[in-house]
């Protein structure tokens, strides 16, 4: 019987732990604005955050079986916020690219490889010179498929030691995504010769493309 009455006093803690509703957290973004994702049949999504928007949408737009490599923000709690409002860090956005990918073409796992390697994911709110929330290392998935692997591989390369430190990359449901200006589009391939492009992307691009030259269009 005494065991019976503390079993029972653990389910009532339990039935009372859930009947307290969704967390701070949880509730938070739930509260997040929504926008709707129209994607093209045959096709799947994905929103990722690796700092620069810029130096990411490099990366992706050069890998086969993507498509419509778009710069902008989301896990923000302002709808279309401005590129000036995102970098004050306190929209709670992040720059991210969203893109459409074949996956008879290119796996939603080889996606998340290139992701790992191509950023530091073990600094929190920053890469490089580039320091904000705004700049966090983010995966917003789209599906529980997608939410699954990127849990799973998070932990596998935690477990390896394939980075110094743990990896801090935030896995969020997507609620929200706002197109940047349109002057942070396409900004390597029509800006190659500014300064930024030259010193922090290009050699990050030149490294993306030996290590993954199978995979480029």
């Amino acid at each position: 019987m005494k065991y019976l009455s503390i079993l029972s006093l653990i389910f009532s803690i339990m039935n009372t732990a859930c009947a307290q509703g969704p967390t701070k957290k949880e509730k938070a973004m739930q509260e997040l604005p929504k926008t709707v994702v129209e994607v093209p049949q045959g096709w799947e999504i994905a929103t990722l955050g690796a700092g620069c928007f810029w130096c990411t949408e490099a990366i992706y737009q050069n890998l086969k079986g993507i498509e419509q490599v778009r710069s902008g923000y989301s896990g923000g709690h302002i709808p279309n916020p401005s590129y000036k409002q995102v970098t004050s860090g306190t929209t709670g956005h992040a720059e991210v690219i969203q893109f459409y990918y074949d996956p008879s073409t290119i796996s939603f796992e080889e996606i998340l490889e290139i992701f790992w390697s191509t950023h530091d994911p073990t600094t929190l709110n920053r890469q490089g010179a580039d320091v904000g929330p705004q700049y966090r290392s983010a995966v917003f998935f789209h599906s529980e498929d997608q939410k699954a692997l990127a849990e799973f591989y998070k932990k596998k390369l935690d477990e390896s030691g394939a980075f110094n430190k743990p990896i801090v990359t935030e896995i969020t449901p997507f609620n929200n995504f706002y197109v940047a200006e349109d002057y942070h589009q396409n900004y390597y391939n029509d800006n190659g010769m500014q300064p930024y492009c030259q010193f922090v992307i290009r050699p990050k691009l030149e490294k993306f493309k030996k290590a993954f030259a199978e995979k480029l269009k």
